[in-house]
């Protein structure tokens, strides 16, 4: 048996899941989801910030467009390390497409002028 914390609302159901995927202790069927989901193929939207080249001491936040699979993270993350760009950059712009072949972008969350 497997307990998690539904993180799928704020109500942060206590999940119980048995041998034969059976979940209990959720609310909502969004609960259920969640749990068989995050013990078959556990993913996560990544965000995080690159430089931005043209200006000093500045960031730009960039998230992933898809949840991508847990334990590609970290290889994700090195490849977003490599990343830069320069100003003025908006919102939704894409910096990276596709990025290791896993169906995600990588795009700007922030405006910089």
């Amino acid at each position: 048996m497997k307990d998690l914390t539904c993180i799928v609302c704020p109500r942060g159901c206590r999940l119980h899941v048995d041998d034969d995927m059976n979940v209990t202790g959720n609310f909502c069927p969004r609960g259920a989801q969640y749990a068989i989901s995050e013990l078959t193929n556990p993913v996560r939207t990544i965000t995080t910030s690159i430089r931005v080249t043209n200006r000093p001491y500045t960031l730009v936040s960039v998230k992933t467009t898809n949840p991508i699979p847990k334990q590609k993270i970290f290889d994700v993350m090195k490849e977003i390390d490599k990343i830069a760009v320069e100003a003025p950059v908006r919102i939704g712009q894409i910096v990276k497409t596709n990025i290791l072949g896993l169906d995600s972008d990588i795009v700007i969350t922030k405006n910089i002028d």
